[in-house]
């Protein structure tokens, strides 16, 4: 696994329960582009210990296409959705400590 990975799974664990980040967030963290973080969401198994779901756009939304598993792990650490989808960021969005 690449260091740039490492990094990138480093903060999306710093995200606590009930939290979210966004992918630009983690970007501008690790010195990356936004994409990169979701490739490498992309390639968390079931077994890793990478809360994956905390990871949203920058929009408030879920981005990948079935949303339904990431919806509702997000509903059950109590973030709660907008009527058209959307998570508030200044409700839910985690700030990183600078480092």
């Amino acid at each position: 696994m690449s260091e740039l990975y490492e990094a990138i799974y480093h903060h999306v664990r710093c995200i606590p329960a009930g939290y979210v980040s966004t992918y630009g967030a983690i970007a501008r963290l690790v010195g990356c582009n936004p994409r990169v973080v979701g490739y490498a969401m992309h390639t968390v198994g079931p077994d890793d210990d990478i809360p994956w779901h905390r990871v949203i756009n920058s929009r408030g939304k879920i981005s990948i296409a079935d949303d339904q598993m990431q919806r509702q792990l997000l509903e059950a650490e109590g973030v709660r959705f907008s009527s058209t989808g959307i998570i508030s960021l200044s409700l839910y969005g985690w700030h990183f400590e600078q480092e």
